[in-house]
């Protein structure tokens, strides 16, 4: 794959990426649930668990609804998903106060989803490719919900189902390091970098 984690991280999380070929074949209604599930068990503040997901599996009368939300460039490819899932995070708590953290958390639930994905050996890719406003509209979500992102998910399919402007970016990309994101202290100070090993200069992750 090219990837490698700086700092002994779960396989796992270097694994997931974001491909777009897929076989077309519709997800089944125990797959859809799965990565549902996965999203139930994420964190949120207050457990208020603001993440609301809309899908439509292909196949179903529900699809074409979600897929023509999508932009063109997005559609050329989204034919092929086995589902398509619209993200919306509720954006008070249940005591109608704001939640801050609403779409941090819900982040934190496609996260989870996304991870499941990869776990179950599927295709998932999110976006914000569409069109908020319409998906607003024609799925009926309330005023005081936020339309966040949508996502596709599918089996794996071959390159040759892409348009041929996506086949060459069908790889895994890279990570800016720790040290460009990460401030120890202040917004200014750079993270720590781990010490340097006697064995050949590399750290070496602790079990």
């Amino acid at each position: 794959m090219g990837r490698k984690a700086e700092h002994g991280v779960d396989e796992l999380f270097v694994r997931r990426w974001s491909p777009r070929a897929m076989s077309g074949e519709p997800l089944t209604e125990a797959e859809v649930l799965k990565l549902l599930e996965a999203a139930r068990w994420a964190p949120s503040s207050g457990n208020n668990q603001p993440w609301r997901f809309i899908y439509a599996r292909a196949g179903t009368p529900h699809f074409e609804r979600l897929f023509n939300l999508l932009v063109d460039a997005n559609k050329s490819w989204c034919a092929k998903a086995g589902a398509l899932f619209v993200v919306v995070s509720r954006k008070t708590r249940d005591d109608g106060k704001p939640a801050r953290t609403h779409s941090y958390d819900t982040g934190a639930a496609w996260m989870s989803l996304a991870l499941q994905g990869t776990i179950s050996g599927l295709v998932v890719h999110g976006m914000e490719g569409f069109d908020y406003d319409r998906a607003r509209t024609e799925l009926a979500i309330p005023e005081g919900y936020q339309v966040e992102a949508m996502l596709a998910a599918g089996h794996p399919g071959p390159i040759e189902n892409l348009p041929e402007r996506y086949r060459p970016r069908e790889v895994p990309s890279d990570r800016h390091p720790v040290a460009d994101f990460a401030f120890e202290g202040s917004f200014t100070a750079p993270a720590s970098k781990p010490p340097e090993s006697k064995e050949g200069g590399e750290n070496k992750a602790k079990s």
